[in-house]
């Protein structure tokens, strides 16, 4: 039986408790509490990201509405970041991981706590939620994980099939600017201090994770599919189409024996109560069902929903950004489905259907994947995979004939039979829609460095000329082809930017293969619903510089060169609750030639600012990559400004063999 979802509390707010771990390092943490509620379960978040200005806008929607509602919420700045003291060490670090057990212990302990906590996250919260799960505190009785993995190394923001994601340097530059800002000087009276600590000591991710090219120990750690049965807490798995983490909800309900369900929506990376592509749900209503079911026992049949729900997106015309996405809401109740069965279509001379014999050549130009859009759509500009024309011009593609209307729902194979003439290659795989004017909107796409067709612990070179079979699993979808519209599958041999490009120039032959399509019967109309959304109160900030969101494509005639520019001004507010003024900007470039991989060549430069009364603190954060034929070449600039006298500088510049790569 569903409670009654108003307010029951009114809720009491400390910016700033201390938690002291036993080795005396000292976590900040953002509490809200229900006043007069006594004892109450509390939810923990526990992240990198800055709770008095990075994460400040989606709390405010967030916490208070839990805790108007009889929960203990605490937003925890992890150590080294934001206003708690330590160094930042490597993402999901065992000190990370340890450090959550022991403020999970420490909030249990707490008279205005019940004993029983839950730990919520999107992104860093949502690994870290599974991650300190498999560690099994007692009192972590439940979690909720949106936008999450289960497998470090396979599907995070490193490597999709054995293949470099550029977002490796991305993310990895986004961290070096994150956590090297100062904490607030109004709750840090040593901020200068604890600021050039951390100066000191960040260190520079995109070469930590770079020289980790296989699935070894380091993936390893962290990676709970290596035991899903550590897992005893209750898991509500959320994820969203528009996002790249779209494979864990069904691999959790797939993998986990403790209680599990999953819900996926048409969503970017964001919470669904505020995420964009509409339509939105009632997230925190659902979450508040989770919570009031695990942590408190009430018997309120969550454990009755179906194990999946999912949104069926229409199919629609390509677009890099999408307000809304038409569909309906479908659910399963295990997962896989036995209602889910697969059509499989053969490859031919150009074709998808029956088997033909045939033999296309394939080198894909370096700068194929120009429409790919952003790995993990999040900063809200045009970061959707466009037309698909353009790259597709630049694949060998099989397209069927016009089909039924069509419900795919699952994760479709491709197998390729094919030979190389290098040792070194890779394939990108995209499944599109074919609209009948010739549009082709990507539905889900793979990729795979094939000397890791085997194994991505121990790759294995190709023989030059040799035939071998492959199997590339596309990210699971939901997404309905309409009657009369045809399927794509575009085969390239590079794909940038979201790739690094393998060393040389690769011709392969494609000499057979087929998808296998997973085919739901037709949904006729919604199978669920959920509330309207709700949240707390917004924040109020006082906007100083409106963002602007750039991203374009430029091509030098005279050199050749193919340049992508993006360019992310995230403005700059005033928050209305404690007058801390920030703002950053995000300057990314991403170039190649297209007859040459060893061109490639990635920079990103963040600009960080923070005024406090009167005090102006700046950093400047600049990661760039290179390679040739033996090697990854990295350098990264660290600057920091209190006004306008440089504080601090430092220079990091690394080389890291390629392997396989």
């Amino acid at each position: 039986m569903a409670r009654d979802l108003e307010p029951l509390f009114r809720v009491t707010e400390e910016p700033d408790l201390g938690i002291v771990l036993a080795d005396g390092c000292r976590l900040s943490a953002r509490v809200w509490r229900p006043e007069g509620a006594g004892p109450v379960p509390a939810i923990l978040e526990f992240l990198p990201y800055r709770k008095r200005d990075g994460t400040v806008v989606r709390d405010a929607l967030t916490h208070p509405w839990f805790a108007a509602r009889g929960y203990a919420c605490l937003r925890v700045d992890m150590r080294g970041n934001g206003d708690s003291d330590g160094l930042m060490e490597d993402e999901y670090s065992p000190q990370e991981l340890s450090d959550a057990c022991e403020v999970i212990a420490w909030i249990a302990a707490q008279p205005w706590c019940s004993g029983r906590v839950g730990m919520m996250g999107i992104s860093w919260g949502g690994f870290n939620s599974l991650q300190v799960a498999a560690l099994r505190p007692p009192a972590l009785g439940a979690i909720i994980t949106l936008c999450s993995t289960v497998d470090r190394y396979a599907d995070d923001i490193h490597w999709k099939g054995g293949c470099l994601l550029n977002e490796n340097l991305g993310w990895g530059a986004t961290m070096w600017s994150y956590s090297s800002r100062p904490p607030d000087p109004a709750l840090r009276p040593d901020w200068r201090e604890v600021w050039r600590a951390r100066l000191e000591a960040e260190p520079f991710l995109p070469a930590v994770w770079l020289r980790h090219q296989r699935r070894d120990a380091y993936w390893r750690h962290g990676s709970v599919c290596e035991d899903f049965g550590a897992i005893r807490a209750a898991t509500l798995a959320v994820g969203g189409w528009g996002d790249s983490y779209k494979n864990v909800p069904p691999a959790l309900l797939e993998g986990l024996s403790a209680p599990v369900k999953a819900i996926i929506g048409p969503w970017i990376h964001k919470y669904p109560h505020f995420a964009v592509p509409e339509p939105r749900i009632g997230f925190l209503q659902e979450a508040l069902r989770w919570w009031d079911r695990w942590l408190r026992d009430e018997p309120n049949g969550v454990e009755d929903d179906p194990a999946y729900r999912a949104y069926l997106m229409d199919g629609l015309r390509p677009a890099t950004w999408y307000k809304e996405r038409p569909g309906l809401w479908i659910t399963e109740d295990s997962w896989p489905s036995p209602r889910i069965g697969t059509q499989h279509l053969e490859f031919g001379d150009r074709t998808l259907g029956p088997a033909a014999p045939f033999e296309i050549v394939l080198a894909s130009p370096q700068h194929c994947g120009a429409e790919g859009g952003e790995f993990c759509a999040i900063w809200l500009g045009p970061e959707m995979p466009g037309d698909q024309r353009a790259d597709d011009a630049l694949s060998a593609c099989f397209d069927s004939g016009a089909l039924e209307e069509t419900d795919i729902v699952g994760a479709p194979v491709v197998t390729l039979r094919l030979r190389s003439d290098r040792p070194v290659a890779m394939v990108a795989v995209r499944l599109c829609h074919l609209h009948p004017d010739g549009a082709s909107t990507r539905i889900t796409w793979g990729a795979l460095n094939l000397t890791h067709r085997d194994s991505h612990a121990d790759p294995v070179p190709l023989v030059p000329g040799e035939e071998v079979e492959v199997r590339v699993t596309l990210d699971h979808i939901a997404y309905r082809l309409p009657a009369g519209h045809r399927l794509r599958v575009a085969v390239s041999s590079s794909y940038w930017p979201m790739f690094w490009p393998m060393p040389e120039p690769v011709t392969l032959t494609l000499a057979g293969g087929g998808l296998d399509l997973p085919v739901r019967p037709r949904a006729e109309g919604d199978e669920c619903a959920f509330p309207p959304p709700q949240a707390a109160e917004p924040l109020k900030e006082r906007e100083l510089r409106a963002p602007s969101h750039v991203r374009r494509t430029e091509i030098d005639q005279r050199s050749g060169a193919v340049t992508l520019v993006i360019e992310d001004d995230f403005g700059m507010q005033e928050n209305g609750d404690h007058g801390l003024i920030y703002g950053s900007v995000l300057r990314e470039r991403w170039s190649i030639h297209p007859d040459d991989p060893l061109s490639a060549r990635g920079w990103v430069h963040w600009t960080q600012e923070i005024r406090r009364d009167g005090i102006e603190m700046r950093t400047e954060a600049t990661s760039e990559m290179w390679s040739d034929a033996g090697s990854f070449h990295l350098k990264g600039r660290l600057e920091a400004w209190e006004g306008t006298a440089l504080i601090h500088a430092r220079d990091v510049e690394e080389s890291i063999p390629r392997d396989f790569l």
